[in-house]
């Protein structure tokens, strides 16, 4: 990849490997008989919907905007939308471009039917249930948490009248092997498996790390034909993560180094502006041609340009000196970075380009209108 001439900071999208992502999605697809939909909340770079809509069966979304982004950019493919809580203005807009609209509560669909009943179009509506089964460890990422507000619970549902519903959704799991799923199911299953005889569809969520080496599509493959055969129902994944993993970068330049007791590296990038998850989860992103602290012979602490003390991206060493001006490369930055970014300080939002082969082109770069028009 040439980066001399990319804008720093900036997102390059590797389309070759998105692609190959999407080839072995679409294998899951056809051997298990799953409609997979893109999660636009990690990944919505629009300009490549064209490409994932050859593969996938189309969007899922977390609310108005998404979906509508969906239906705008993914023309022909199926629109999902699902949230917590909706007001009555967003359902108005809603029902002219959904195909299944997710109600988190009984209170929900009682309230907001009528307006998908009089939309004039065939729209399928379900009911998000919380098993109270999840094998996540951080409370941050865990639905199932007691006092969680996502889900309905098994109690909840027995007192309410299904008309209408024609599908259940949950989603309970994040960055998780097929292992995880296999235990989850059963209990989705067992709580869950009156109503799936009744039902014409399940969406199982996302969280699925399909397109991680060494995850175990077998059982996935083997687990929803079991779901579609022995409840004769339609299977949905929504995973957002598995359709761009590590088909991304996010490239940077040195603007400054200095020593305060250990040497630090001052980039144009920063944590809480352009990779905010690196402070949420937290996690430190790999740097091609990096070590760990202390592995190779330089270290530096690599922080951003803003005033907050806390914008560290973390300890990174190097076979040879940083110099100012020398670009770095963090890699799997097309998930959760793009969807995320903010302005705070008033940073400069990050280019988009593609990358295919040996050619990158950019696709956006945003300026100071761009932060100016936000406020």
């Amino acid at each position: 990849m040439e980066l001399n001439h990319i804008q720093t900071p900036a997102y390059v999208i590797d389309k070759d490997k998105l692609k190959e992502n999407l080839e072995l999605l679409d294998f899951v697809q056809k051997s298990s008989g799953a409609k997979i939909l893109l999660a636009q909340k990690a990944f919505s770079a629009y300009s490549l919907y064209p490409v994932i809509g050859q593969y996938l069966a189309g969007t899922t979304a977390s609310g108005l905007f998404e979906a509508r982004l969906g239906y705008e950019e993914m023309k022909g493919r199926e629109v999902h939308v699902y949230s917590p809580a909706y007001s009555a203005d967003e359902m108005e807009q809603l029902v002219k471009f959904a195909d299944h609209i997710v109600f988190n509560t009984p209170t929900q669909w009682e309230r907001f039917k009528k307006i998908v009943e009089a939309s004039g179009r065939k729209i399928k509506c379900g009911i998000r249930v919380n098993p109270e089964y999840s094998e996540i460890e951080t409370d941050i990422y865990n639905p199932c948490i007691s006092g969680s507000r996502l889900g309905t619970k098994k109690e909840q549902l027995l007192k309410m009248d299904l008309t209408g519903i024609s599908g259940i959704h949950f989603h309970t799991m994040c960055e998780q092997g097929a292992e995880v799923l296999d235990r989850t199911l059963d209990v989705v299953e067992d709580k869950f498996g009156e109503y799936l005889h009744k039902l014409e569809w399940i969406n199982i969520g996302g969280g699925h790390h399909i397109t991680k080496d060494g995850y175990n599509t077998s059982l996935l493959i083997e687990r929803v034909k079991g779901l579609r055969e022995k409840y004769n129902i339609e299977v949905y994944i929504e995973p957002g993560e598995a359709i761009a993993l590590d088909a991304g970068y996010l490239v940077t330049e040195v603007r400054e180094i200095m020593n305060n007791d250990i040497d630090i590296a001052i980039v144009d990038t920063s944590a809480a502006c352009h990779m905010p998850d690196v402070l949420e989860m937290p996690y430190r992103p790999f740097i091609v041609g990096s070590g760990m602290a202390g592995e190779k012979k330089y270290t530096y602490r690599l922080g951003g340009p803003t005033c907050l003390a806390g914008d560290i991206i973390g300890d990174y060493s190097f076979d040879e000196p940083l110099e100012i001006g020398q670009r770095l490369v963090f890699t799997d930055m097309a998930i959760y970075t793009m969807v995320k970014n903010n302005t705070f300080n008033g940073m400069p939002l990050p280019s988009i380009y593609i990358n295919s082969g040996d050619k990158t082109e950019l696709v956006k770069s945003f300026s100071y209108e761009d932060f100016k028009s936000r406020l």
